[in-house]
């Protein structure tokens, strides 16, 4: 006799309720911002699910009273060097983010990108001014100054080529083909860089080994990698823009980047929920259907979009196996190192003349990648005063270091140890600044177990780095993964790590998603 009962298969369609959203987002981000308030602007229907109080991510931002009572302290959590936020062309990502949902965010031009204290005496400062900044690197290298001018020169096509065309996704090939009819040049340009690292292209134009390092230093100071790693394309869009948009701090601190977004996604029908924890991604015959929170709490959606890392996204919360793309993208790709990072409250008199925001220290080239040895410093406040209390300025020191540095330790020795690496951080920086130790009023330790737990980033990692010489950028995988329904956006997306690349990557994948809705 044939059952009339239901297969499981269609109790499954019968019970699982009807989506509520277009896309949920996990993670508030800037790649997770941009792609949902891309979204929102085109009509969707956007949730965004955000484990912490605020929005941001490595973006945003923490509050500290002085000590003293004369204020309050508002830190950067990451990097205060922000592209993007420029007035022109199309690479000004973060500013045509804002503008899609009706924002926009006061900026102060910074003039000098990086002042470097190398070894050797090797310490350039990359002025805005681009013709100012070659004369002073071929100062120090006067034979290699044809060389160097054809180095930069040779990187500007690509910004070009970037930058007089919509970045949007590369997996859209209605996309690709009205770029190449309207801007064919730039897109074979583009092409044909693809599979380029900058050490090929530094290497055909400079001989000395101190400068070739210094090129490598130009490249790890947002890639986290050295020149035979970078691709070119990616230093096209970061060594020209410094120069065309320039490098610009947002009024108020970097933090207003997302307070700015959400408000923009709010204002157009998307939601944000903060201290949403969410525990899986739901799956149905292979499908992401919707989300589990830690709460138990069941949300469903047409879309999932990720701004996890992959190794978050594949390995702790889908619940089924890994993909074999993710397999073979985790050979080729690895965790980049966390941070060590150090907040200061320091009195004016410790920075006495200085002019400059940001600075790179090494003392030793061969510990460039080292733990703990490039040390990144900003100073936001010599641009916004109005960060920290009067008469005091902010000093924000970080220097990549492994979360296995800081494991298996007791409680009274992660103390210790931090303590211990905060003393020799500050024993450097009074390198630059002598008196700074005896004006600190205030300081704060982060270590990667910190960036773990506040930004639930596997290890501690900010994204992925080439395990090996790359081909270019065409290792990078795009928005799209191997599970049906789910996206990634963020820095472990094309085109990597950085403020205006993983807003590149939030463009794009909202543009992915709105094809495939449609």
């Amino acid at each position: 006799m044939t059952s009339t009962l239901p297969s499981q298969t269609l109790l499954q369609a019968l019970y699982t309720p009807s989506p509520a959203w277009d896309a949920i987002v996990i993670g508030a981000g800037i790649g997770g911002l941009v792609a949902a308030s891309q979204l929102a602007a085109k009509g969707y229907r956007v949730l965004v699910l955000e484990k912490y109080l605020i929005p941001g991510g490595s973006a945003g931002y923490f509050e500290r009273p002085d000590p003293l009572g004369n204020g309050i302290y508002r830190f950067d959590v990451g990097a205060s060097m922000i592209f993007g936020l420029g007035t022109q062309g199309t690479t000004n990502l973060l500013t045509r983010a804002l503008a899609a949902v009706g924002q926009s965010l006061e900026s102060i031009p910074d003039p000098v990108q990086i002042a470097y204290h190398l070894p050797k005496g090797l310490n350039p400062r990359v002025h805005r001014d681009y013709e100012q900044f070659l004369q002073e690197l071929s100062g120090y290298f006067p034979r290699e100054a044809a060389g160097i001018r054809r180095f930069y020169d040779s990187l500007w096509p690509i910004f070009n080529s970037l930058n007089a065309m919509e970045l949007l996704s590369l997996e859209e090939w209605g996309y690709l083909f009205r770029s190449f009819v309207s801007n064919p040049l730039g897109c074979l340009t583009l092409a044909r860089y693809l599979p380029v690292n900058v050490g090929q292209v530094a290497r055909r134009c400079l001989r000395d080994p101190d400068l070739l390092r210094f090129v490598d230093m130009e490249c790890y100071c947002w890639s986290v990698v050295p020149a035979d790693r970078t691709p070119i394309i990616n230093a096209g869009m970061v060594f020209c823009d410094r120069h065309y948009g320039g490098v610009n701090y947002p009024k108020g601190g970097v933090g207003q980047i997302a307070q700015k977004l959400a408000q923009g996604l709010e204002a157009h029908g998307g939601q944000i929920r903060y201290k949403a924890s969410v525990r899986r991604i739901l799956e149905e015959r292979g499908r992401a259907v919707g989300v589990e929170l830690a709460s138990g709490e069941k949300l469903f959606a047409r879309t999932i979009i990720s701004n996890a890392t992959r190794w978050d996204t594949f390995e702790r919360l889908w619940p089924g196996s890994l993909p074999t793309a993710e397999r073979q993208w985790q050979k080729r790709y690895q965790q980049s190192p966390s941070f060590l990072s150090l907040h200061l409250g320091v009195r004016a008199e410790a920075l006495s003349g200085e002019r400059y925001c940001h600075h790179i220290l090494l003392e030793d080239w061969d510990q460039m990648e080292a733990e703990q040895g490039t040390l990144f410093v900003s100073i936001p406040t010599l641009l916004d005063p109005d960060l920290a209390p009067p008469g005091r300025h902010i000093v924000h020191a970080f220097t990549p270091s492994w979360i296995s540095t800081w494991q298996g330790l007791s409680p009274s020795q992660y103390q210790t140890q931090k303590q211990q690496a905060a003393d020799r951080l500050i024993r450097r920086l009074e390198a630059l600044w002598p008196q700074l130790g005896s004006h600190i009023e205030l300081r704060e330790i982060g270590t990667p177990r910190t960036h773990r737990r506040f930004l639930s980033r596997s290890n501690g990692t900010y994204g992925p780095i080439p395990s090996r010489d790359p081909w270019g950028l065409l290792g990078m995988p795009f928005n799209r993964t191997a599970i049906p329904n789910l996206y990634c956006v963020g820095d472990s997306t094309f085109p990597g790590q950085g403020l205006n690349a993983v807003a590149f990557s939030g463009f794009a994948c909202a543009h992915r998603v709105a094809a495939d809705l449609s």
